[in-house]
């Protein structure tokens, strides 16, 4: 048994993603009995001294079971008013469960301006946190009702690694409905090859990975990018079938249940984490080869000088990235200027900020401690 598997037997702190498949029984309401039993198996991890936050699909799928409605709709009006009403029951289940056990449950509606946004992203990461230290399990899911295809998460499974990225979890622990990741789908191959154990930035993992179902919007692939990007802050992700009986006491005791996917390298400073976590850019700086060098060989700060132009509509303090003359990614920043005062200053020196703005606020466009190279 790895190092990684004995790790999960140990007191720390999980978030756990359940789909919507699970929870509806493939589109057929939510399953109350197995809701049950997840609950049951949480309060004996609590009471095990693990620390919870569960993010739970579902709200669309039984928005769509309530109002009748057998396939997914693409207008995001219509699923806004699914998730609407459909939230309401996954609320209510999983209220009515957890305080069976005398369990204080909250929930958490995001979008993904909430952790781009780093004033409402720490406020979003306090509040958890600070739920996690009262003993209350938080019940994070995206906010279906207001998102749209511009902020919206695209699936639990990302939103999954960036709570993990948030409250420094040591785990992330996918529930599907499938028994975790093979190198081809076992549904037409059933010479398919279970991975029991890989790294989470294993490239070839997302090719053996396969799409999303009717109900939901993720699939294997979005768990294996959830899993890298769970593994910037350091924890393991484990994709395994929620239909397995008890299968988080189970992982609790280190069996060999699921996917296991664990990080390379240290945990990043938390600042970074968020940084790393970014879905979206509010612009772009272009640099040229000396500014590359300084920071891929150096580890320095950009500065002014070393950039030949910007892009976007960003404010200080937003997120852009940083790219080459021929386009290619170097890292993402958050900008110490707005795009029209950086406009004015690329290729100047940073001696002369002062004397082109009115104001002199930082030397660097983007400081290497708020800086994730990519």
């Amino acid at each position: 048994m790895s190092a990684a598997r004995e790790k999960l037997a140990k007191k720390g702190r999980w978030v756990v993603k359940i789909g919507s498949s699970l929870l509806t029984n493939d589109g057929q309401g939510l399953d109350q009995a197995a809701i049950s039993r997840w609950v049951e198996q949480l309060v004996k991890l609590r009471s095990a001294g693990m620390e919870l936050i569960l993010v739970s699909s579902g709200a669309v799928a039984e928005g769509m079971t309530r109002l009748g409605w057998r396939d997914r709709p693409s207008e995001v009006h219509r699923l806004q008013a699914a998730a609407a009403v459909g939230q309401m029951g996954l609320v209510q289940a999983y209220e009515a469960n957890f305080m069976r056990h005398g369990i204080h449950t909250a929930q958490i509606l995001l979008t993904h301006d909430d952790l781009s946004n780093r004033r409402r992203y720490l406020n979003a990461r306090s509040a958890m946190r600070t739920l996690i230290e009262l003993g209350v399990i938080a019940v994070v899911n995206e906010n279906d009702t207001v998102a749209t295809d511009e902020i919206r998460f695209g699936d639990n499974d990302t939103l999954g690694a960036l709570v993990a990225n948030a409250v420094e979890a040591d785990a992330l622990i996918l529930l599907t409905d499938q028994s975790g990741l093979f190198d081809s789908d076992p549904r037409s191959n059933p010479n398919a090859r279970f991975i029991s154990e890989a790294r989470a930035d294993d490239e070839s993992l997302v090719a053996m990975a396969g799409g999303g179902g009717k109900l939901g919007r993720g699939g294997m692939a979005t768990k294996v990018r959830a899993a890298k990007l769970a593994a910037r802050s350091g924890a393991v992700t484990v994709i395994a079938s929620g239909r397995e009986p008890d299968v988080l006491l189970r992982l609790h005791q280190s069996e060999l249940l699921g996917t296991l996917l664990t990080p390379e390298r240290e945990p990043m400073a938390a600042r970074k984490q968020w940084i790393a976590g970014q879905l979206q850019a509010r612009g772009a700086l272009v640099i040229d080869a000396g500014a590359v060098a300084a920071l891929t060989r150096s580890g320095r700060s950009l500065l002014p000088a070393g950039v030949r132009s910007v892009s976007g509509d960003f404010s200080r303090g937003e997120m852009v990235m940083v790219v080459d003359e021929s386009g290619r990614l170097i890292a993402r920043g958050l900008a110490n200027y707005g795009v029209e005062d950086a406009g004015r200053i690329v290729g100047r020196s940073s001696r002369e900020i002062e004397s082109i703005l009115g104001f002199m606020g930082e030397e660097e466009l983007v400081h290497r401690d708020n800086m994730v190279l990519a």
